[in-house]
């Protein structure tokens, strides 16, 4: 994992000086586009007839079209770039590399940076529709955490909650129009023990007790060979329990979803 994170980073770093590049320039491109569309509607308002082979060129290529699609153009370019910078942000930030020391972290950074990076798993397919993300944030401090192995337990347990989705749309009793499948994402304080409640819930398929009473075992898995390792969860155990010393504990109903609970201190001890 570390050695992963070492690699992500290096990537996104290394994209993104050129993604800024190109990002900066497109403001220029910009304002140039619409300074040679203002010179020529000028040239269209005090040269209405121009010359024969003038005339054949503007037919050619449409001018009208082009005055009206190439800012729209540019306008797309703007937007996939600075999207391209939001993806390179999150994975920079997922991929924190300065975990040899407990650090002032923003758990919600780190909760928006992982859901960024599977949006194309959230997004619809011919499958199943959209899986909807539910944020009901509350009002953090900055925790004490090591924010990249933290990151890699959000990853885990939200692509669990999109696969338990999945999985829901291919067993007979979700087959129902009104089915949609959500992933909530509660945070808030727990007065008592000043620690940091993060709540991660699915409405997918759920757990059966065996399932339950299974699931700490490493290498113990429920996903088809080659899907799933059966570490995620025994690692994401080890690193709230081990590194944070906090807790993690789920609950779960067949047919109705799986809810786990995340508690650390907001200063590790």
């Amino acid at each position: 994992m570390s050695a992963l994170g070492e690699l992500v980073a290096g990537i996104a770093h290394e994209i993104n000086n050129p993604v800024n590049f190109i990002l900066g320039n497109l403001g220029h491109a910009s304002e140039y586009t619409q300074s040679f569309i203002d010179l020529l509607r000028l040239y269209q308002k005090y040269y209405p007839q121009p010359e024969e082979e003038i005339a054949n060129k503007i037919d050619e290529i449409d001018i009208d079209y082009l005055i009206c699609d190439f800012p729209e153009i540019i306008s797309s370019m703007h937007k996939g770039t600075k999207r391209m910078t939001q993806m390179i942000h999150a994975l920079r930030h997922f991929s924190r590399r300065d975990d040899t020391v407990a650090q002032p972290t923003d758990i919600h950074e780190g909760i928006d940076s992982t859901l960024l990076i599977l949006q194309y798993r959230l997004k619809a397919n011919p499958e199943r529709p959209e899986i909807q993300v539910i944020k009901e944030y509350g009002t953090l401090p900055l925790v004490e955490c090591f924010p990249g192995p933290l990151n890699q337990v959000f990853m885990n347990l939200f692509a669990n909650g999109i696969d338990a989705i999945e999985e829901s749309f291919v067993n007979s009793n979700f087959s129902v129009p009104e089915y949609q499948g959500k992933i909530t994402v509660r945070t808030d304080i727990n007065e008592q023990s000043s620690g940091v409640i993060i709540q991660i819930a699915d409405n997918g398929i759920g757990m059966t007790e065996e399932v339950k009473q299974r699931l700490s075992e490493p290498m113990f898995t429920t996903k088809p060979v080659g899907k799933g390792t059966g570490l995620g969860l025994s690692i994401s155990r080890q690193i709230i329990e081990e590194k944070h010393s906090g807790t993690i504990r789920f609950q779960s109903e067949l047919e109705k979803g799986t809810e786990f609970w995340i508690e650390i201190p907001v200063v590790i001890n």
